[in-house]
């Protein structure tokens, strides 16, 4: 008889573990994982002191304000007479703090500033999905430009007296491709 009186009861914890397992957190999501490990890099000043939240880059290890009172622009080049060309040439320029460089060196448009600056992951995450925020870019094609745009992989040489990012290029475009080819969710 008392098999009987807790059948209610397992069936009840049944049903619990069977709707649990259908509501599966988004940390516990492959794509959202992987980007989640993904979003250290793009946490990281060398990615964050050329996506601002204002229209200013930003430098040093510390994300301060660019000196010189540099500002975007409004195709991301600079403005007034300060180009980035004007200081950011084609490579690095010898000894401690000297302005870096790398081909394309621009910060992006004021339009799509594509902004990095105290993000939250899952912000990022969906600004990078979004074509109308990350410049018409499918998943596949943002994943293209971390793995082989010269101004992203500049963040892992960035020139004496600069800390590179930590995790290295090829995990964080392991990370990436694994977010776009498990379905580009984003983490909670």
């Amino acid at each position: 008889m008392r098999s009987k009186s807790m059948l209610p009861l397992l069936v009840c914890i049944a049903a619990t573990i069977i709707l649990a397992e259908g509501d599966v957190p988004a940390q516990e999501n492959p794509a959202a994982a992987a980007f989640l490990k993904a979003s250290v890099v793009l946490a990281h000043p060398r990615c964050v002191n050329c996506h601002p939240r204002g229209d200013r880059p930003l430098q040093g290890d510390d994300s301060h304000p660019h000196i010189m009172d540099v500002m975007r622009g409004p195709e991301g080049l600079g403005q007034n007479g300060l180009l980035c060309g004007t200081c950011h040439q084609e490579m690095n320029l010898p000894g401690t703090n000297m302005p870096p460089g790398a081909p394309g060196w621009q910060l992006p448009p004021k339009d799509l500033p594509m902004v990095f600056e105290k993000q939250s992951p899952r912000v990022l995450c969906e600004h990078l999905k979004d074509p109308a925020y990350n410049g018409q870019r499918s998943p596949d094609e943002i994943v293209e430009h971390v793995e082989s745009a010269p101004v992203v992989l500049w963040g892992w040489n960035p020139g004496e007296g600069r800390t590179p990012v930590s995790v290295p290029h090829d995990e964080f475009v392991n990370n990436m491709k694994d977010w776009v080819k498990n379905g580009a969710a984003c983490p909670e």
